[in-house]
């Protein structure tokens, strides 16, 4: 039980009615959950509105009511908060609730296109081999140490995020890592948090559904620089053409990191044979387990972190060096008859690129690269024919099947998919709408030396048709058809 007035301390009040001194027993938006002598916050949603159920949850027990618009009628008992925006108001009481845990340990959020999760990972793996406690929020899952909490979302929701936060606390850890998605920043999911750093890894075409413009979608990304406390640092590529733009207005600390130009922090690729890189790194050459350029640069932004926190660089390096790839991340495995396959979380076409970018740069010439992939439903529709076409371009063979096609008819995604194929592709190219049946035939189509890549859902362990979750792992299809 905490008194209303006490967790209202960081949240402007437009106006009251009612008394701020009753106690409340718990918090939600949720009008199925309220429970008697709750506060219930009505937030405008995407799919609904909280302000349409206030009569409701005040008959089920809620004292207390946090809007945007007063209600026409009100109840004596019930005290009512009028505010400016309630989900960012959510997320700074969600804060207060919880005792302000993310000022107790050093928080520290990466936001951008792709590199988030293998970036948050390697910083949390790596930190943990350096000594330290530590949580982690990613689009795998969450952790707490060892303890792993299953993730349905890349950002929880402020209740979720900030209770998280409170246990990390309460179990020791010193640090937390977390991916910050576009979408946590429109939503305010993250407001209330308070962050010791930033890391911008790259900016790329991606939910073009949810913000509609490109233009919009780099404000959400550098919202989250913009308000960065003075005491906190700001980390960007300097090589992506954004990455000074995310921190122009920024209180915090600046720093850049680059493989391409000067930067406080510079790397150089060696060589990238396909189990691991050779970079320098500040003048250090060092060898790790990770393949490709795209993780070269995972590994910049984790060793300019780990040393913008405070570790000794060699000391870095050096576990570093040691730590694997991340599930679902260039995860690759080699068949007895020497097959290569690959899974990777490639959903977006500045993605896809990327990972057979680096597939091309590794083969010798004889191999035939066999490339299965589809796209997600009820998601960005402009990145279909795009991502077809890269696919096409850059394989020896194609198979476009489904991804997660959601509430959409598969056919009409892959209809849409193929609208991006050129002429003198097309004969490349296959269509299966089953996943598995697409999976088995590229294994059946591969030769001793030959490369498949497994595109789209990397570390997912379902397959989402209708709403409807089913079981299925990319890496254990293959596993089953080539080993």
């Amino acid at each position: 039980m905490k008194k209303l007035a006490d967790i209202f301390d960081k949240t402007d009040i437009l106006s009251l009615k009612g008394d701020l001194s009753v106690m409340i027993s718990g918090i939600t938006f949720d009008s199925r959950k309220v429970e008697p002598g709750c506060l219930f916050i009505a937030v405008k949603g995407t799919h609904t509105d909280g302000h349409l159920y206030i009569s409701d949850v005040i008959e089920r027990g809620a004292v207390a009511v946090v809007c945007e618009t007063m209600p026409e009628k009100t109840t004596p008992s019930v005290t009512y908060i009028k505010v400016n925006d309630s989900s960012d108001a959510l997320g700074k009481i969600a804060s207060a609730w919880y005792g302000y845990p993310s000022s107790k340990l050093r928080l520290v959020g990466i936001t951008g296109t792709n590199g988030k999760t293998t970036t948050v990972t390697l910083l949390f793996n790596l930190f943990r081999e350096l000594g330290y406690h530590a949580g982690l929020l990613s689009t795998i899952s969450n952790r707490i140490d060892d303890e792993v909490i299953t993730s349905t979302h890349t950002t929880p929701d402020a209740l979720q995020l900030n209770g998280l936060l409170a246990l990390m606390v309460d179990k020791g850890c010193d640090y937390c890592f977390m991916e910050v998605s576009s979408h946590s920043v429109v939503q305010n999911r993250i407001a209330g948090l308070t962050f010791a750093g930033g890391i911008f890894s790259n900016l790329t075409h991606d939910h073009l559904d949810f913000h509609k413009t490109f233009d919009e979608y780099l404000k959400a990304k550098k919202r989250f620089f913009d308000e960065l406390p003075s005491d906190a640092f700001a980390l960007t590529n300097i090589d992506d053409r954004n990455g000074r733009v995310m921190i122009q207005n920024t209180l915090a600390g600046k720093h850049t990191y680059s493989l391409l130009s000067m930067a406080d922090f510079k790397g150089k690729i060696i060589e990238t044979p396909l189990d691991g890189i050779h970079l320098d790194v500040d003048s250090t050459e060092t060898w790790f387990r990770l393949v490709g350029q795209f993780n070269a640069y995972n590994i910049m932004a984790v060793y300019a972190a780990a040393v913008l926190l405070g570790e000794d660089k060699l000391e870095v390096l050096t576990t570093l060096s040691k730590l694997g790839s991340v599930e679902g991340r260039f995860d690759y495995l080699k068949s007895p008859d020497n097959i290569i396959a690959i899974v990777d979380y490639a959903h977006t076409p500045d993605a896809l690129q990327n990972v057979l970018d680096t597939i091309s740069s590794l083969r010798t010439g004889d191999e035939t690269l066999i490339t299965v992939v589809g796209c997600g439903g009820d998601r960005d529709r402009t990145k279909r024919p795009v991502m077809a076409r890269i696919a096409s371009r850059m394989s020896d063979k194609v198979i476009i099947t489904s991804d997660n096609p959601r509430t959409e008819e598969p056919e009409a995604i892959i209809r849409e998919m193929l609208a991006g194929i050129e002429s003198d592709c097309s004969r490349k190219v296959l269509t299966m709408t089953d996943r598995r049946e697409a999976i088995r035939t590229a294994c059946a189509m591969a030769r001793p030396g030959d490369v498949i890549l497994v595109a789209g859902k990397g570390h997912e362990k379902y397959q989402e048709i209708n709403g409807v979750r089913h079981h299925f792992d990319d890496k254990e299809q293959l596993t089953e058809f080539l080993m």
